[in-house]
């Protein structure tokens, strides 16, 4: 199941290091070990004409549910089909290769009920949408069959009347009974209560339901239709409502119509509407093009530094990007192209060409950047990453598909535990990697759609696949370098705060879990001995004015530039989630290539979190059986020339991955600005 934004924020009030993924059974970290394979190959077993996409883990986690129509739920040719199709919401690993169902919460051994459900409405949409695609892709009729039962399960859990009508609930337990209300408690509570994650995800597969029964069955088509229209009435009575209207939040313009305040939501919403505008559907056409504007707000400009071109999921912090769930370059890129917004399709290729290069060189799909790239990687990020790179090189260049088959890797072994996460004989994709390698064996049913998500990817795209399937491990990175405030040179005065609730603010996470309280006429120093590279400094801003920070960088006793941030002056929260933002800023000054002191003196009240580095130029080595893949990106605005980290040639792409030469020239790799280059 998804991970929910409200629960994941729970964790990050509880805790400086969100802990969202358990370990294995065993508690053991992952064997390093991989298969290698040749460059450009595919992975040892498959075959050059072997499909990478299995769906059989997927059907082993399908149950058969009885579903009986009440006043408010029903569903499809129910009297005649009283049962419907919907898999389980985990599998655990049993420790030898085989896995055991399991449902969300805990099990009461009296009521044989899960505290949430066995079923949510989270895995059967995006389910729905595997099935659907696979049977589009290969004809395969047993997939026709399961995308017709998983969708006619989902409908079932959509509310057909009363003043919950055309919201979704959640969770369903075994025997077919709906959990409205879940323990532990999901907003809104009763989960129809109110638009949700899970009424956008229905809408995506709905959508791309109609899309694909329009001609094949056109009585069940026109069922998908009411049901997407359905929720359409009550997206109308909420999101839709409030189109156009725009609220002041942290000094920043935000949307206030989209789903549950999240681009990510409504990405995944658009998803849905496009197949069905396509389709000629043209209520979903007005709906996409609302909320494409939306989405396409929460845009950033490379040009500004963090979060490097990146659209925001998330009107409830300015400073807080998450990788599971970000669909929105993807759908903008499709939607834009249908609908013919350039702003949008521009947006998506930013994403793509600009911030997919930095998450990448940070290690690849971090669950949170808040602001700080850190936690968990799982499979619903690393399938963002790479349906949005494919999607915006549709109307983008060719070096988005090369970034996309790099983004891809991560299932073959590009992560930080070093081994593939998805195997291909199975269908089994892995539940997650932390940050220090160790990896969850389980294999649930988000893991494993969206690891399917993107083989259908890769098997509609052989050249991605190609790419993607050689890499065998990550070798080294070098993403932001963070220099805390308190373990910098501070003077007399100031204080080092370590806040009792922990590091989270209510928009993102203090680095290092504290901030260095900098009164007026005090100052902090950092010793930098990086080379080059382009400086953020973090300040946990108030709301009210607060005066200013003066940035100087001195070499020596010679001061190379200055420059001012505000410490305060946020205003009124908006539709944020607190007072103050946590969004690093940008200096606007570069360093020099040898070492320098940055003085951060207040001319106020400054609450100082950490001075952040974006080398000039980040990296991604990735080892392939026939040598290193490099992935070079820059972020200046000017050409860059820098020593090779292996071996090989290349193309140079500009940010939009339009190619743009040979990427050696003279013993140095050339990398354009702003752009990025890759070496085999």
């Amino acid at each position: 199941m998804a991970i929910s934004r409200r629960t994941f924020l729970s964790a990050a009030a509880a805790t400086s290091a969100l802990a969202l993924l358990p370990l294995d059974s065993s508690g053991a970290q992952a064997s390093a070990s991989a298969s290698r394979v040749p460059l450009g190959a595919l992975p040892a077993g498959t075959g050059q004409g072997a499909r990478l996409t299995n769906l059989a883990h997927l059907r082993f986690l399908l149950a058969e549910v009885p579903v009986t129509a009440t006043a408010t739920h029903t569903t499809y040719d129910i009297d005649a089909s009283p049962t419907v199709r919907a898999p389980w919401t985990y599998a655990d690993t049993d420790g030898a290769g085989g896995y055991r169902p399991v449902g969300g919460g805990t099990k009461d051994p009296t009521t044989g009920y899960w505290s949430q459900g066995a079923y949510n409405a989270d895995d059967i949409a995006r389910a729905a949408v595997v099935f659907l695609r696979e049977w589009k892709a290969t004809g395969d009729t047993q997939a026709h069959e399961e995308a017709r039962e998983v969708l006619r399960s989902l409908a079932f859990l959509q509310t057909t009347s009363g003043e919950n009508a055309g919201r979704v609930v959640l969770w369903q337990q075994e025997d077919g009974t709906l959990t409205p209300s879940a323990i532990p408690v999901e907003l809104p509570d009763p989960s129809d209560s109110a638009e949700s994650y899970w009424l956008a995800r229905t809408v995506w597969a709905f959508g791309e339901g109609y899309a694909a029964f329009r001609r094949e069955d056109r009585a069940f088509a026109a069922f998908l239709l009411e049901r997407l229209h359905l929720c359409l009435d009550a997206l109308e009575r909420e999101s839709l409502a409030r189109a156009g209207q725009w609220v002041r939040s942290d000094g920043r313009r935000l949307p206030a119509w989209l789903i549950a305040g999240g681009a990510d939501a409504t990405a995944e919403a658009m998803l849905g509407l496009a197949a069905a505008t396509e389709a000629g559907d043209t209520r979903s056409r007005h709906a996409l093009q609302t909320y494409g504007e939306g989405v396409a707000a929460m845009a950033t400009d490379p040009a500004k530094g963090w979060p490097f071109g990146a659209v925001l999921p998330w009107t409830g912090s300015l400073g807080f990007w998450h990788a599971w769930g970000a669909a929105a370059p993807e759908a903008l890129a499709r939607a834009g192209a249908l609908l013919r917004q350039r702003a949008w399709t521009a947006a998506a290729v930013a994403d793509a060409g600009t911030f997919t290069p930095q998450v990448l060189a940070s290690g690849g799909p971090h669950n949170a950047w808040a602001p700080l790239p850190a936690e968990a990687q799982i499979a619903y990020g690393a399938h963002g990453r790479v349906a949005g790179a494919v999607q915006a090189a549709a109307v983008g260049g060719e070096g988005l598909r090369v970034l996309a088959g790099l983004a891809a890797g991560w299932f073959f072994g590009a992560n930080t535990a070093g081994i593939p996460v998805y195997d291909p004989s199975t269908g089994v994709t892995f539940d997650g990697v932390e940050t220090d390698g160790r990896v969850n064996r389980n294999s649930g049913a988000e893991s494993t759609i969206h690891g399917l998500l993107t083989m259908l990817l890769l098997d509609a795209n052989r050249d991605i696949a190609r790419v993607a399937t050689s890499i065998t491990g990550l070798s080294s990175f070098s993403g932001l370098r963070v220099f805390d405030a308190e373990n910098a040179r501070l003077s007399a005065g100031c204080e080092v705060v370590r806040p009792e609730g922990g590091a989270w603010t209510g928009e993102g996470n203090l680095s290092g879990g504290a901030y260095v309280r900098v009164p007026a006429g005090e100052s902090v120093e950092f010793d930098v001995t990086e080379a080059g590279g382009i400086l953020h400094g973090l300040i946990w801003r108030q709301k009210a004015d607060a005066g200013d920070a003066v940035w100087e960088v001195f070499r020596g006793r010679r001061r190379l530039w200055s420059t001012r941030t505000p410490a305060g002056g946020t205003g009124d929260r908006g539709l944020t989630e607190a007072d103050g933002m946590l969004v690093p800023q940008l200096l606007g000054g570069d360093l020099p290539a040898e070492p320098v002191t940055v003085r951060c003196t207040s001319r106020g009240d400054v609450r100082l979190d950490a001075l952040v580095i974006q080398p000039a130029v980040v990296n991604a080595v990735y080892a392939t059986a026939s040598g290193a893949a490099v992935l070079y990106a820059n972020g200046t605005r000017r050409d860059q020339r820098v020593s090779p980290l292996a071996a090989g040639s290349g193309r140079a792409y500009d940010a939009d991955g339009s190619q743009h030469g040979q990427a050696v020239q003279g013993g140095k790799v050339r990398v354009r600005g702003g752009g990025f280059t890759i070496t085999r």
